[in-house]
Parts: C-alpha cells; structure tokens; sequence
C-alpha cells in the first residue's frame, strides 16, 4: 500500500512498492518480496498469514515514474461477504534532488481491490496524492486522501473520509558489509472517524546476502476500536499490536 523515497527504510517490512533506482541502471526494474505477514501502517493484511509481493517500475531520466505494485491480503475476505484477496496498486509521480543532500518526491497512489461485494458495501478502492521531502538518510511524508472514502471507512453515521491523512517519518542508514538498519513513526488520522486515528511504529534490519535481502523489523500501533481491536470480533486476533515480521527481497 506504500511508498517511500528511501528504499533503505523500506526493505524491512515491505509494505509497498520499491521505486528507487541508481543512475545510469535500466529505467525498468522489478521487485519482489515474501514477507511473515503484510503489514500496512502498522496493521496486518493477512491476518498473521504470509505475503507474496512484488512490482515493476519505469524511472525516466527527467525524475517521472509511473510503476504497479500487488500483493495477496485476507482483510476484506475475513469478515465475510466479499471475494478480494487481491491488492493491486498504479502509481506515479516526479521525484528529483535539490541542494546537494536534499530531495523531494510528489505523485498520486491508487489502491484497487478486485472482487465481489455485498450490496451496500463502502468501496475500499482508494486514491491518495502524497509529497515527501528526505534529506540523506531521512524523510517526511503525507498521502491525502481524494477519493470518498479510505479503504472502505466510513464515519459512524455513514459521512465520508476523504481528506483523511497519513503523516510519516522513514530512516534507513546503510552500515556497510551488506547490514542496514532502519525505523518508522506514522499517524494515521481518519477524517470524521477520530476513534479510527492512530499512531504507528517500526524499528528493523536488513542483511544483503548477494542474492537478496533478508529483513526483521518489530512493528506496532497504538490502534484502539475501530482501528485495530474489531479484528478480534473477526477471527480472534488484534492486527494492530506489537510484532515481528520478517521478510526476503529482491530487485531486478
């Protein structure tokens, strides 16, 4: 469901597409990713069931990118009545630096989740336009909700949740001899639903092994209600709490 200028704070706990490439490399590559669980601000997709993941992308030399992204999830399956299991992502967008150690980074997301759905469900089908800015080996983000409503969110008397927001801080910083480690702050505030906003955190590492990238992180959230806790009326099992998820990657 995410992206984030700096690949390094990433790879951890893939939770969205990979998009950085190194100059003079092919402006096409691929990502692929098998993960304990797919976790997405902070909360779990899969119900503590693996992940497979991977994308493809187009960087061209001006700084535009444009690039597609899936994964499988259960979280719409799980509570009955509708048949997606199937996260599939479009995006792009201008990325470029400035002042030596500074870059920026503006596009537009669309989450879309393929399937049947029982008559009167909110459509989880979502749009955000976002806009970061990093600085070495650290960056802020904000993704905007436009579309009516973030993934099927719905405030308690049925008022809509577009303009809702996601604030995010990422590091990544490389050690060297193949390790990196890398950490994550978030906010997610849910327009007209404030018992839906919450806080999340990830701290992890990440080991090149030639081959690909082995990565551990322990993530969590302050979720509350409507946010986290309602998954245990689904199938026993609070998706927001702390965790360790781990996951292998690679890039071509």
């Amino acid at each position: 469901m995410r992206k984030t200028i700096i690949a390094s704070a990433l790879i951890g706990t893939l939770v969205a597409p990979a998009i950085a490439m190194a100059e003079d490399a092919s402006p096409f590559t691929g990502n692929m990713t098998i993960a304990s669980e797919y976790i997405y601000r902070g909360i779990g997709q899969t119900n503590r069931k693996p992940a497979l993941q991977g994308g493809f992308d187009y960087a061209h030399s001006s700084g535009a990118y444009v690039g597609i992204w899936g994964s499988n999830v259960s979280w719409l399956a799980d509570v009955g009545g509708t048949s997606s299991s199937i996260e599939f992502d479009v995006y792009g967008g201008y990325r470029s630096t400035f002042a030596d150690d500074f870059s920026y980074d503006v596009g537009v997301l669309t989450y879309n989740y393929p399937g049947t759905y029982p008559s009167g469900a909110t459509d989880p089908d979502t749009t955000e336009v976002y806009g970061s800015i990093g600085w070495k080996w650290v960056s802020v983000k904000y993704s905007h909700v436009i579309s009516d409503n973030i993934f099927g969110w719905a405030g308690p008397n049925g008022e809509k949740t577009d303009g809702s927001g996601y604030l995010e801080v990422n590091a990544g910083l490389d050690l060297g001899n193949g390790l990196g480690v890398n950490g994550h702050v978030g906010h997610q505030k849910i327009k007209n639903y404030g018992d839906a906003s919450y806080t999340d955190w990830k701290i992890g590492g990440t080991y090149d092994i030639g081959y690909g990238v082995v990565g551990l992180a322990y993530v969590g959230t302050n979720a509350k209600g409507d946010a986290g806790e309602p998954y245990r009326n689904a199938f026993g099992k609070d998706l927001g709490s702390n965790r360790l998820v781990a996951t292998f990657s690679k890039t071509f």
